[in-house]
């Protein structure tokens, strides 16, 4: 498995993938240059939204935030509050709703999943901890946590874990993912991996287990079982590889040939004119609804 060697690297340079490029890539090689390699005429990326997307990010930002506060003090915070202003940044058109009836549907979904965090708050009253500040070459240390995937190769992993729970009798750490949506995780699925990696490789305490917490659907978090950090590294590296390679190359083909398939083709309307334009995203991305 890789060391972190990232002394002589220039980050700007390097190919960085994280659990949402590589799934884009999985689904499409061309869904993911649309999506995370092509700029448009203004020199900025271009991104989707839909209602699922913006219930997610409000819901998240609402229950991440807590880990800023200290342990005794979280719970204590109105939830509810910080969620209708969580929700004021993906509200209307913005937020890929078309009808005032539809926003209310999605928003009145993500105040049971806050309702019940409040009514559980499981782990989020324990003790949690941070990733330490990842400079770049310049200086910054405002770059998402990373490192050098490969030490020949300039690749860099990447990735925002959503919640870290210290277990303090034993020095480690457990591994905590919200979920959202209505579908429970895929086995194969490269997000645990990767936080168990970034995880090794950014800090010293061993990770000792992982949960996802499904909150539309239940009152607790669920264990997962993690890989060994080989066969997480090999796994991630696989993927990560192909993307390598394909920006190398620039061979970025649909597998469903000129076509398009259900994940690229939203994209190809974007290029076509045919998506409504929303705005500037919160990344400087040009945002569209289809």
């Amino acid at each position: 498995m890789s060391d972190n060697k990232t002394d002589n690297r220039d980050p700007y340079k390097a190919v960085w993938v994280s659990h949402s490029s590589m799934g884009d890539f999985l689904k499409c090689p061309r869904l993911y240059y649309l999506h995370n390699v092509y700029k448009n005429d203004a020199g900025r990326k271009v991104a989707i939204v839909s209602p699922y997307m913006s219930l997610g990010v409000a819901v998240h930002n609402t229950v991440e935030n807590l880990a800023n506060f200290k342990s005794e003090d979280r719970m204590k915070r109105d939830l509810m509050k910080d969620y209708e202003d969580n929700w004021q940044k993906v509200s209307g058109q913005i937020g890929g709703f078309k009808s005032e009836e539809e926003e209310a549907e999605f928003k009145e979904r993500g105040k049971r999943m806050i309702q019940r965090v409040i009514d559980n708050p499981n782990f989020l009253t324990k003790k949690t901890i941070k990733f330490p500040p990842v400079a770049s070459n310049g200086g910054k240390v405002d770059m998402l946590p990373h490192y050098y995937l490969n030490d020949t190769e300039n690749i860099i992993l990447c990735g925002k874990v959503d919640w870290i729970e210290y277990v303090e009798d034993v020095d480690g750490l457990r591994v905590i993912d919200f979920k959202t949506g209505k579908n429970e995780e895929k086995e194969d699925s490269l997000q645990l991996p990767i936080y168990q990696l970034l995880l090794h490789n950014l800090q010293k305490r061993k990770v000792i287990g992982a949960q996802y917490w499904y909150l539309d659907m239940s009152d607790t978090p669920v264990d997962v079982e993690l890989p060994s950090l080989d066969d997480a590294y090999d796994k991630v590296y696989k993927v990560a590889k192909s993307v390598f390679e394909a920006r190398e190359s620039e061979a970025y083909e649909c597998p469903k040939g000129e076509a398009g398939c259900i994940h690229c083709r939203p994209y190809e309307a974007i290029l076509r004119g045919e998506a409504k334009y929303l705005g500037k995203g919160e990344y400087k991305q040009d945002l569209y609804t289809v």
